[in-house]
């Protein structure tokens, strides 16, 4: 038997007159309750109980045995209780990672209405445009474009989100629009530098078809915002995710190039460890973003 059985048996015995009558509440046979007590007299190394064929009475050490077990057995329940209600009740702290544009942009406003609907989870959002480790910064969810070869974490899909070749008007009344991707090699081209990389070769899908091509220009930056600015001043095209130029091509701002082709596939994931299902706090984060973004989970959503 475990020490937590010993404890639930002699917590019930203890409030007993007779052996008798622990038989009777423990569902056993008299014998087999006085084999148990010696058994558990003898781990302890002391004398729990004085018992006759009539009467049972606690000796000193018995008392504190009993009153402890008692004690320790409602911290157990409570600790259950709480770990069950804990799967049921988001709440805690509760850490998600994202790049800066989408964080600031959609994940900020998202984590602020959330914490207004579940006044006991504490968020803190970390904002990066390095891919991060979620084990060993203890991050619990992720956001994502496109999915990686992570071992061991789990993926859900958030919102279709397709990149997108633009520019604005100013600059295709300067430059002719490039009718095949071949033709980008002779325009300006704002690239992005992500994680200690220049993505200036881009890949082009058109359907079945794919193609890459390494782009030149005269600016780049590592930031998205930045990038799209200088699209909108005309100094050049872009290839940017359709979540951040929506806005500005529906506008007329932006224009599509060659719209027939998009950049490689970018939805938006949140990426997890499976363990942090059994979390609340986590589970229903997941819903909730899952709710919010619903309708971005179709091309052109956006």
């Amino acid at each position: 038997m475990s020490g937590s059985d010993d404890l639930a048996f002699f917590a019930i015995l203890a409030h007993q007159p007779s052996l008798a009558a622990a038989a009777e509440t423990l569902n056993l046979s008299a014998p087999a309750v006085s084999r148990r007590l010696a058994a558990l007299e003898r781990r302890l190394g002391v004398r729990l109980m004085n018992r006759t064929t009539r009467r049972l009475s606690l000796t000193p050490e018995g008392q504190r045995y009993a009153d402890e077990a008692v004690r320790i057995l409602a911290d157990i329940s409570q600790l259950e209780q709480d770990l069950a209600a804990a799967r049921q009740v988001p709440r805690g702290l509760l850490r998600i990672a994202a790049g800066f544009g989408f964080g600031r942009r959609h994940l900020g406003p998202a984590v602020a209405d959330f914490v207004t609907l579940h006044p006991e989870v504490e968020v803190r959002l970390h904002l990066s445009d390095r891919p991060l480790d979620l084990a060993a910064e203890g991050i619990d969810i992720g956001i994502r474009f496109g999915l990686g070869g992570d071992s061991g974490l789990l993926a859900r899909k958030i919102a279709s989100n397709r990149r997108l070749l633009c520019a604005a008007p100013s600059y295709l009344a300067r430059h002719p629009a490039p009718s095949t991707p071949r033709d980008l090699t002779r325009h300006d081209c704002i690239f992005i530098r992500e994680n200690d990389q220049i993505n200036n070769t881009w890949k082009l899908v058109d359907g079945t078809t794919q193609t890459s091509v390494k782009v030149g220009g005269r600016v780049g930056s590592n930031h998205g915002e930045v990038a799209v600015d200088w699209a909108l001043k005309g100094l050049g095209i872009l290839l940017r995710s359709e979540w951040d130029i929506a806005p500005y091509l529906r506008s007329g701002e932006l224009v599509r190039v060659l719209p027939q082709w998009s950049g490689a596939a970018a939805d938006i994931h949140a990426i997890f460890q499976e363990r942090h299902l059994l979390s609340a706090k986590v589970k229903v984060f997941l819903d909730f973003l899952t709710e919010r973004f619903a309708q971005y989970r179709r091309d052109g959503g956006w």
